[in-house]
């Protein structure tokens, strides 16, 4: 029978599954469709009767069981009293103590159950924090603590300075009065530069860079635009793809300071004469700056 449906199946058309077709097997196949949703019509309502019964049966049991909740409807005022250890006003009598002040009496309420547990958890607080923190020592201390803090200000520091000194181009740097750039920036002269122009500036590949004769200008902004974008046409290369901008304002400051050491066995003088500007000079030029905008 089965073989036969799916042969059916299989060879019918469309057209062909409506009843009277002159396929015998799509008419059974209808027919049985059709027994099977009356059945199941039936069995829904024979069920749907079931199921009223049911709850016609119970219902006046939940409705017993209702009104035993309400008898036993909580009282929650007692309980309040109970936790705060109150008691009724006609039991004051009771609870008086025999002595008075200016007609004033005295009662002798217990102190409250929230009160006594709030003074206990403080005591029991306080012995677990003590083993906790100074006698097992699980947790930091206040200095373990202010010294974590202090190294996580002082990365958050470090990080800031970094980004700040990123910012940094040709136009914006200026000579570093306190000489921090400058010690910064011997170690990156001495990787990076020191194999042209010499370990003391002296020159040898590159240019001398004591002397007061400089090729591209000798101010700050000047040697920081030279090592940013070097001088292909004279075999200095970029450096700005591998010193970030606060690598090279470091080096440059460290440059300016090589100015008038007059190291052994100096490279002859090349380009123009440039006095570049001193750590003083700056300095006293940024005060006449300020003075200026003040007396304005």
């Amino acid at each position: 029978m089965n073989t036969l449906l799916l042969t059916a199946d299989t060879t019918a058309t469309t057209s062909e599954w409506a009843f009277g077709s002159g396929n015998i097997y799509n008419d059974i196949l209808i027919v049985a469709l059709i027994v099977v949703m009356i059945a199941l019509l039936a069995s829904a309502l024979v069920v749907n009767k079931a199921m009223k019964s049911i709850i016609n049966l119970t219902m006046p049991q939940l409705a017993a069981e209702q009104q035993v909740k309400k008898v036993k409807k909580i009282n929650w005022q007692a309980i309040v009293s109970k936790l705060l250890s109150l008691r009724p006003i006609e039991e004051e009598k009771d609870l008086e103590i025999e002595h008075e002040y200016d007609g004033i009496k005295e009662l002798d309420n217990p102190v409250p159950a929230w009160f006594n547990a709030l003074f206990y958890s403080t005591i029991t607080f306080g012995v677990v924090y003590l083993l906790v923190y100074h006698v097992f020592g699980w947790g930091p201390n206040q200095d373990q603590e202010y010294q974590r803090e202090m190294a996580l200000a002082e990365k958050a520091k470090q990080e800031f300075l970094a980004q700040s000194a990123n910012l940094i181009d040709e136009s914006t740097i200026e000579i570093d009065a306190t000489g921090t750039l400058a010690a910064s920036g011997k170690a990156i002269y001495m990787s990076n530069c020191a194999v042209c122009h010499g370990n003391a500036g002296e020159g040898g590949i590159g240019p001398n860079l004591t002397d007061e004769y400089w090729l591209h200008g000798g101010d700050i902004k000047d040697v920081f635009t030279v090592v940013k974008y070097g001088v292909p046409e004279k075999g200095m290369v970029p450096w700005e793809q591998t010193l970030t901008p606060g690598q090279i304002a470091e080096v440059s400051n460290y440059i300016i300071t090589l100015a008038g050491t007059n190291p052994p066995n100096p490279k002859d003088p090349q380009g123009e004469k440039v006095a570049p500007k001193t750590n003083n000079e700056t300095t006293d030029a940024s005060a006449e700056q300020v003075a200026a905008e003040n007396e304005v």
